[in-house]
């Protein structure tokens, strides 16, 4: 896997995007949350404006990586967002803390881009076989920074303030564009520039999911699921202030933990992926972390919530791992791109509109009500991917016979 040059420069590529992008949002998360006196729906806005533009661009940008170059638009993606970090300094330095919202925003719109690029990459130059343990290795990225990012970030914003984070990651995802750069010239792609050209592909892509079985599925399990998500995603500083009685930093020792099991458990899966269906991967990572987002929202001591995080940890991996490899394989080459900017709003769209309501619904009930909820949600997800798993059982079955 190793020995695949775009799999090793995709991935020093991400490594060095993931801990720019956890610097950059601990230090806004810190920031603004000071501004503010910890207010639950402006700390809410933080991931609306971190999320948002994926439910809004995402379509557009997997139509775009169809028929861009990907190494290109990768490349440049990444650029501009280090050129957008620099203009949000640059207006934090002269006061006002929405250009950070608006920043986040810009950067998290460029990422819609290029990662059906980076799909795109993979589906071309990466094995069949070897591709659940490619997408186990890119969780596996995303876990040790979730373990480093905190660290790192609220470190980085107690000593300097705001502008130095900001600094780091405009010259990490500059880095992360001189690495892609370094890919060998991508093959043409075909000419089609005008606007209803784009739209018929746009359509086409859409149609393309509706006659596909497991991409339908898929669609409505994200739906359910991208909604628990975001439901407890900017809460999760309220676990340690009021469920755990800690200060607002405790929060980086929850996400280490978390993390840190993340780490392990993607190592694990990279192991074992090709021997498990993605389909049963999903499934059982979602029906453990329904039951773990529970115990987060319920629990009042701090080593309970810690045991949570850590099995939700272990079987994450489980979850996204299952969801790239669904993706990947139930998806034609010249469709990877529309597919994946289709249905990952899908998932992102119904986070956003959990997140714009969590602030409101924790003022409205209680932080532990709004948890549950989430975990019932998932629950949902994970028994709506039973005609997947059927479908894939009868196909097996009918092989086998013949």
């Amino acid at each position: 896997m190793f020995s695949n040059r775009y799999v090793r420069t995709i991935i020093f590529s991400r490594v060095l995007l993931q801990l720019g992008i956890w610097i950059r949002n601990y230090a806004v998360l810190l920031f603004i949350t000071e501004l503010t006196n910890n207010d639950p729906i402006s700390i809410s806005l933080i991931s609306v404006a971190e999320f948002s533009p994926i439910f809004l661009f995402a379509i557009i940008g997997g139509t775009f990586a169809d028929r861009w170059r990907p190494k290109q638009t990768m490349v440049w993606s990444d650029l501009l967002s280090a050129l957008s970090v620099v203009a949000v300094m640059l207006a934090i330095m002269n006061g006002g803390w929405i250009a950070l919202l608006i920043g986040s925003f810009v950067s998290a719109s460029l990422s819609q881009f290029s990662q059906p690029s980076a799909m795109k990459l993979y589906k071309r130059h990466v094995p069949g076989e070897q591709l659940p343990s490619v997408m186990a290795l890119s969780q596996t990225i995303i876990a040790v920074f979730t373990v480093l990012g905190p660290v790192i970030g609220t470190f980085i914003f107690i000593q300097f303030g705001i502008e130095v984070p900001l600094i780091l990651t405009a010259v990490l995802f500059l880095g992360s564009s001189l690495v892609l750069s370094t890919l060998p010239r991508d093959e043409e792609e075909p000419k089609s520039s005008n606007a209803s050209s784009f739209l018929h592909e746009m359509k086409a892509g859409l149609g393309y999911i509706k006659n596909n079985q497991s991409l339908r599925t898929l669609s409505v399990t994200f739906a359910a699921v991208g909604l628990a998500a975001g439901l407890t995603q900017p809460l999760h500083i309220f676990i340690a202030m009021e469920n755990l009685g800690q200060d607002k930093q405790f929060l980086q020792w929850l996400v280490m933990t978390n993390g840190a099991a993340m780490l392990i458990g993607g190592i694990a899966i990279m192991g074992i992926a090709k021997k498990v269906k993605p389909q049963l991967l999903l499934m059982i990572g979602l029906s453990i972390n329904s039951v773990c987002t529970v115990g987060i929202g319920v629990s009042t001591s701090i080593w309970v919530t810690i045991v949570f995080l850590v099995i939700s940890g272990l079987f994450y991996p489980c979850i996204q791992g299952g969801i790239q490899t669904l993706i990947v394989r139930n998806t034609e080459g010249p469709f990877i791109g529309r597919v994946s900017g289709t249905i990952t709003p899908v998932f992102m769209g119904m986070m956003v509109i959990g997140m714009f309501l969590s602030g409101y619904l924790k003022d409205a009930f209680s932080l532990m009500t709004v948890f549950i909820v989430s975990g019932g949600l998932t629950v949902v997800g994970a028994a709506l991917l039973t005609p997947i798993i059927a479908q894939k059982s009868t196909t097996a079955q009918k092989r086998s016979a013949s």
